[in-house]
């Protein structure tokens, strides 16, 4: 593999080493011996520089380690169950942000993605190029062009992960010459991002060559856009860009919806591939396997029975009736999992489940094992909830030939882009017939039928839809949050699962338990992150935001 040497200044946005199967995404290594100048006179300089920026996709992913301190998103909402007592990464962190939300403040917030080495020091990075091409490239418009367009497209990217926090921030489309700048208002952050993005979109091709396979495109600029302006509630410019990402005649939704996310298809826009050989890999699979899986960990977290009742009968009658397994007394009737629409056997582990050629034993002293939520010493590896997370983990993956994964990280496929047109259409006066086309799209996918409807009842199938379609995908925290619907849904609540019990017989007892002690709790400041004390401290051009004073 080929390496090459940059400057110091260059080391700021190139402090790590990436790699990819595609060849552009070879390792960067830096030192102090090349001076911009000499960066700016080699086109294979500039595009390694550009390649560094690819990597955020992995580290705001759900693979990575931005969104929520690595752990899931999902474990913020009623859906997952982070199993640990203990305090920790993927652990009792998440639990404790959810019953006592007095942990976060403006100096300890584990969403916080705004310091230095994070959002706004990969913002710097992305400024320090478009500063240095504007001031060394001698190259041809063209080409200038798409790698501006590719940084821009980044940027707007990680200010996108900024304002679905805080709203209105800190916007620099220079180097900064003083610690002291104000805050600009959402509209204006929102503008910002779709400047970005619109820039991106008109100078990005349709379709790179095979060896530039895996950038950036058109259809991603516009997919993000119709993402963003969702948040910013531009509801004609959402439906736009989603109509665009159409337009293209590129994307399609897969026939299979466990193939969705899996990236290298029709359906995946934006994706970031890892390397098994060199890296970059990630460690996903170790933290939610489940219990005998070659593997003496996983299964930190796991999906909640409120999670499963989410899904539908797979003959389109409805949903079922759970409250025969809404007892802690226990019944041995088994509960529907067979019956239920595929999006749910492709998403949850349960007890009977094939997965690797085995049954999952989920039950107490089962293969897999059950947990005891704050009374075992050990919980890894065996559910709290009676189930385990199968989308997103990978399993083709043996623990006994390489410890980590390699599964892309498809960070837009086509069926949310579906699903970010059908919203805005519903709030465009006269598009309900093109909502519903999309939410039957989505549902004609897995065959499941669906009648057309209007008013709340068009915007309630849209939620339902992105909650099964897009579960686990690091949407529905957020989405929750951007609807105002957080502070009803996820406070009072408590989370439950099935504990299963094996009788004499064979045959299974089901008994309807808390997944913990202690009510839920959103308080409606958390609709905007705090600012970060660091940056009051540093800035006196800001104020931190009225709700956190």
């Amino acid at each position: 593999m080929k390496k090459i040497l940059l400057n110091i200044s260059l080391a700021l946005a190139l402090g790590f080493s990436i790699s990819s199967c595609n060849d552009w995404l070879d390792g960067v290594e830096q030192t102090s011996t090349v001076s911009d100048e000499i960066v700016w006179q080699d086109e294979a300089y500039v595009d390694k520089y550009v390649n560094a920026f690819y990597t955020y996709l992995n580290k705001y992913g759900q693979f990575g380690e931005a969104q929520f301190s690595g752990s899931l998103t999902e474990s913020l909402t009623e859906t997952f169950k982070y199993g640990s007592v203990a305090l920790g990464d993927r652990a009792g962190h998440p639990n404790n942000y959810v019953t006592n939300p007095d942990v976060i403040s403006p100096d300890g917030c584990r969403y916080n993605i705004w310091d230095k080495d994070l959002a706004y020091g990969n913002i710097r990075q992305m400024n320090q190029f478009l500063v240095m091409q504007k001031k060394y490239s001698t190259f041809p418009d063209d080409k200038n062009l798409k790698w501006e367009a590719q940084v821009r497209f980044f940027r707007a990217y990680v200010y996108f992960q900024l304002a679905k926090r805080h709203g209105g921030v800190i916007l620099y489309d220079d180097l900064p010459t003083s610690n002291d700048k104000a805050r600009s208002t959402a509209a204006e952050t929102w503008q910002f991002i779709a400047d970005d993005l619109d820039f991106a979109a008109t100078n990005l091709p349709k379709e790179w060559d095979a060896a530039n396979k895996g950038r950036v495109t058109k259809g991603a600029a516009y997919a993000l856009k119709s993402r963003a302006m969702l948040y910013a509630e531009r509801w004609q410019d959402a439906y736009d860009a989603a109509d665009e990402v159409e337009k293209l005649q590129l994307y399609d939704l897969v026939d299979n919806y466990a193939d969705a996310w899996k990236g290298n298809n029709k359906e995946a826009i934006l994706e970031f591939d890892y390397n098994k050989d060199s890296g970059p890999n990630h460690t996903f699979d170790q933290y939610y396997v489940p219990q005998c899986d070659g593997y003496d960990f996983g299964a930190l977290g796991t999906p909640t029975q409120e999670m499963v009742e989410s899904y539908e009968y797979a003959d389109g009658s409805g949903f079922p009736d759970w409250s025969t397994w809404h007892t802690a007394e226990g019944t041995t009737a088994t509960p529907p999992y067979d019956k239920l629409e595929p999006r749910f056997k492709a998403t949850i582990l349960y007890n009977g489940a094939t997965w690797k050629g085995r049954t999952i034993a989920s039950y107490v002293n089962g293969t897999d094992g059950w947990a005891a939520w704050k009374t075992d010493a050990k919980p890894e590896g065996r559910s709290t909830t009676g189930y385990y997370l199968r989308k997103l983990v990978d399993e083709t993956h043996s623990f006994t030939s390489v410890q980590a994964s390699t599964q892309p990280w498809t960070e837009i496929r086509y069926a949310e882009v579906l699903l970010n047109h059908a919203e805005a259409c519903y709030h465009l006066s006269g598009y309900a017939d093109k909502a519903n086309k999309d939410i039957k799209d989505i549902r004609n996918r897995v065959g499941l039928p669906y009648s057309d409807k209007s008013g709340e009842d068009l915007m309630k199938a849209i939620r339902q839809e992105r909650k099964v379609e897009l579960a686990y995908e690091g949407h529905y925290y957020w989405d929750m949050r951007r609807w105002k619907l957080s502070a009803t849904a996820f406070t009072g609540i408590r989370l439950h699962g099935l504990k299963i019990e094996q009788n004499a017989n064979g045959s299974f007892n089901y008994i309807y338990v808390e997944c913990d002690d202690k009510d839920r709790n959103f308080p409606t400041k958390m609709y905007r992150f705090p600012m970060p004390q660091a940056e009051l401290d540093n800035n006196g051009a800001v104020t931190q935001y009225a709700e956190w004073q």
